[in-house]
């Protein structure tokens, strides 16, 4: 049976982390655990999802609850409340079905206070660690065989009706994830007409009729350049030339939003190398399998630009492809000749590893998401393949990995900050303090031990990195990335604290950590009033023109979002009530530029749109 672990590290030299490894998630198989009856209901979940799967795309996430319910043993001692149609709902009732919901929820807090969730949905999260691993030779130590048995069954319960993959698990499908989905199933064992329900024949059928992998997106293109399903001519370039810019230009890396900017960092490095992986007997069959033309036929000048309709959500205007084409023909083959390719290229790629390595570093090996380890990973194994770099992120994977009835899937890296602020507010507002005290005091302790402590080490401006001490990531600690909204509902949490009983709740965060978490607030804040999430946003919109992805839109600079805005001036208002003395003026000027700016972006229909995004 699979059990998850919290809070635990291991022996593993090349593992550490900067408290305890407290929030951080990762599952274990043990083949000998579980009794017959837990076994049968661990199956049962999965025959339930399977029989559903076209109807209800999502997981109950079923086997840490099970799991934390049994550790627990767990009964529900509150009987379930009816009301019948026309009988009037009392305080009585309502408050018994609350009581039944908060005891039931707080037996699902984990040992070292946070409440588990998976973060995942989208379907490109999981095939960029199975190429990665392929290509460095990893694939069976890190996915042994129970595992590549998970990895396949999530693969089969996401395969849409029509064969395909969608861009998430509820999305229609795509060229993008059907073929890096299809070409997962092949390294982990299925022949190209195998897999459950004829899983790869319908997927390689639905990749054909619709063009073929020449009309997967830009990121596929680089992915299977890498694998060696691509060649390097059909994808448009990515110089790693970029990090020499000098900071004043408004393309210079520092102005980007950081997902973007740690995406295409270590892709720079890996097609300023023009590296290819181990061409493999299998590699040599998907050539084979994946294209409507001999492999040696195909005209990759032509192809660079094709992508299948059904992955246009951002379609390039004119002038970017200009771009690509003016660096396709006019600087690429200057770059790549001596004397630029030893002048120049060799020092952009130096650059850009050391960037790589440091973002690696201030991250403890986990880097900013899901997308990104991988990708990094695979820069640190090209440079060394024996060197430490390498095998601190390979002991770094699990964090990565989520077990559900649906099986094994990738997410972006965890929500323990998050999910467990807004667990301690729903349950301090149930005003059932008195029952559930024990629970509350670990949820604060959590969000204690949670708080980032330091700024990034060295010159962490120079590394295109921002202050972070005081804030709170999505995740862990150890993540390090500060979050706006984050920080603003975990401080909230810590503020409420402050005016309960400390033998209640615990000891209250001193003064100095919640004046540093209003530090990161203030500095997040744009001209216009609005938070960004991440960094501080400023960068021109018109950068946006330059977004590569065809499938996402509006990731190229950091923007604000209202519902950061929101978090943050909630945070503040009680923070100025608790500690009126601290940096009055700024505060006031904080919140009402922010109540402007939310009222300045409603629509006129009265909604606020929202937008966020982690990858």
């Amino acid at each position: 049976m699979w059990k998850l672990k919290v809070g635990e590290g291991s022996n593993d030299p090349y593992l550490f982390s900067t408290n305890d490894f407290a929030g951080r998630q990762t599952w274990v198989f043990d083949p000998e655990a579980g009794t017959p009856e837990e076994r049968a209901e661990v199956e049962e979940a999965r025959q339930n999802f399977y029989k559903n799967r076209h109807q209800v795309k999502a997981c109950s996430d079923l086997l840490w609850r099970m799991q934390f319910l049994r550790e627990k043993n767990f009964k529900q001692t509150i009987p379930p409340v009816k009301i019948e149609d026309g009988e009037e709902i009392t305080y009585e009732k309502a408050t018994s079905a609350l009581r039944r919901a908060v005891h039931f929820f707080a037996a699902l807090q984990s040992c070292d206070g946070h409440w588990p969730a998976e973060n995942a949905g989208p379907m490109f999260f999981l095939p960029p660690f199975v190429l990665c691993l392929y290509i460095t030779g990893h694939i069976n130590t890190v996915f042994p065989a129970e595992y590549r048995k998970e990895i396949l069954r999530y693969l089969y319960n996401h395969q849409n009706e029509d064969g395909g993959w969608g861009f998430h698990i509820e999305g229609h499908s795509i060229m993008f994830c059907t073929v890096l989905s299809y070409i997962c199933m092949r390294i982990l064992g299925e022949g190209p007409d195998g897999g459950q329900d004829n899983a790869c024949a319908r997927a390689r059928k639905w990749i054909l009729d619709h063009g073929s992998v020449t009309h997967i997106p830009s990121w596929g293109k680089t992915w299977l350049s890498i694998l060696g399903v691509f060649e390097w001519s059909g994808s448009n370039p990515m110089p790693p030339e970029f990090w020499l810019l000098p900071s004043f230009l408004p393309m210079h890396p520092a102005k980007m939003w950081i997902y973007c900017r740690l995406v295409y960092m270590p892709f720079s490095y890996l097609y300023g190398k023009r590296f290819v992986g181990p061409i493999t007997p299998l590699i040599l069959q998907l050539r084979e399998e994946l294209y409507t033309q001999p492999y040696n036929e195909v005209n990759w000048t032509k192809v660079r630009h094709l992508c299948a309709k059904e992955d246009i959500y951002y379609p390039h205007p004119w002038v970017q492809d200009f771009l690509w084409d003016s660096l396709y023909i006019l600087t690429e083959p200057l770059l790549t000749r001596w004397p630029l390719n030893k002048l120049v290229r060799e020092k952009a790629l130096q650059v850009t590893m050391k960037l790589i390595h440091y973002e690696d570093e201030i991250t403890r090996y986990i880097t900013v998401g899901v997308v990104e380890k991988s990708i990094c990973m695979l820069a640190c194994w090209v440079e060394d393949p024996n060197g430490d770099c390498f095998k601190k992120h390979l002991a770094r994977v699990k964090e990565y990995i989520w077990v559900a009835e649906d099986g094994i899937k990738m997410h972006t890296f965890g929500s323990q900050l998050w999910d467990t602020s807004l667990t301690i507010q729903a349950l301090l507002v149930s005003d059932l303090t008195n029952e559930i005290g024990p629970i509350l005091a670990k949820g604060h302790e959590f969000l204690k031990k949670s708080q980032v402590k330091d700024n990034p080490f060295g010159d962490f401006r120079k590394m295109h990195r921002h202050i972070s001490k005081g804030s709170w990531t999505f995740s862990d600690q150890d993540q390090g990335l500060q979050v706006s909204d984050c920080t603003a509902e975990a401080l909230k949490c810590c503020l409420i604290f402050s005016m309960m009983q400390p033998e209640v709740v615990g000891e209250k965060m001193e003064p100095e950590r919640m004046f540093d978490a209003v530090n990161i607030l203030l500095y997040l804040q744009s001209k216009n009033g609005g938070l960004a999430a991440w960094e501080p946003a400023g960068a021109a919109n018109w950068l946006e023109v330059l977004n590569p992805t065809e499938f996402f839109e509006g990731i190229v600079v950091e923007h604000e979002y209202v519902e950061c805005t929101a978090s943050t001036i909630q945070a503040l208002v009680l923070f100025k009530k608790l500690h009126p003395g601290h940096r009055k003026k700024e505060i006031e000027n904080c919140i009402t530029n922010a109540l402007r700016y939310i009222e300045d972006i409603q629509m006129p229909d009265g909604s606020w749109y929202f937008r966020l995004l982690v990858y």
